[in-house]
C-alpha cells in the first residue's frame, strides 16, 4: 500500500501546500535529506486554532493542531518529492508550542504530529524530536513544526 493510499484510508487527502508566509522555500534537499521550513495548522489558508496552550487551548486542541500541521508538512513533502514513497524514514521534528506562562506539557501537544507519522510510515515514522515552549509564534498559531526526512538512495 502506498503512503497516499494509507492516508486516504485514514480519511486524509493532501492539498496544495501552504504558500510561504515570508522569504524562504518550503523544503530543501541536501544529499539524501529533506529539510522543511516550519509549518502551522492552516486549512484552506486559515488557522484551525489560534492562541496559547494552557490559556486559550486545551492539550487536545493542541494535538489536533499538531496533527494538521503534520498533514501540511506531508503536503510540502509530496509537492517537493513528487512521491511520499520516496521517504526512507522520518529523522527529526523540531516543534514549537505557543505556551502560556506555566504551561509545561509541550511533548503531549506534539504527540498529535508524532502519532500521525507512526500511523503513516510505521517504524520509519519513529523519529527524534524536540518540543519547545515559545512565548509567541507567528500569526498566533498554536504550533509550528519543521522536519527532516531521509529519502531513498535509489529514488
Amino acid at each position: 500500500m502506498t503512503v497516499l493510499e494509507r492516508l486516504a484510508n485514514m480519511g486524509i487527502t493532501l492539498s496544495e501546500p501552504p504558500a510561504p508566509a515570508a522569504v524562504y522555500v518550503p523544503a530543501v534537499t541536501v544529499n539524501n535529506l529533506v529539510y522543511t521550513s516550519g509549518n502551522d495548522c492552516r486549512i484552506n489558508g486559515e488557522l484551525m486554532y489560534k492562541g496559547k496552550l494552557g490559556r486559550d487551548l486545551t492539550i487536545e486542541q493542541g494535538q489536533a493542531a499538531a496533527r494538521q500541521t503534520m498533514i501540511n508538512l506531508l503536503s510540502v513533502l509530496q509537492a517537493h518529492l513528487g512521491d511520499l514513497d520516496r521517504v526512507e524514514r522520518v529523522v527529526k521534528l523540531l516543534a514549537f508550542v505557543n505556551s502560556a506562562p506555566g504551561f509545561v506539557e509541550q511533548p503531549y501537544v506534539i504527540n498529535g504530529a508524532s502519532t500521525l507519522l507512526e500511523e503513516v510510515f510505521g517504524e520509519a515514522g519513529r523519529h527524534a524530536r524536540s518540543a519547545i515552549a515559545a512565548p509567541e509564534l507567528p500569526f498566533d498559531t498554536p504550533v509550528e513544526i519543521e522536519m527532516i526526512v531521509q529519502i531513498k538512495a535509489d529514488a
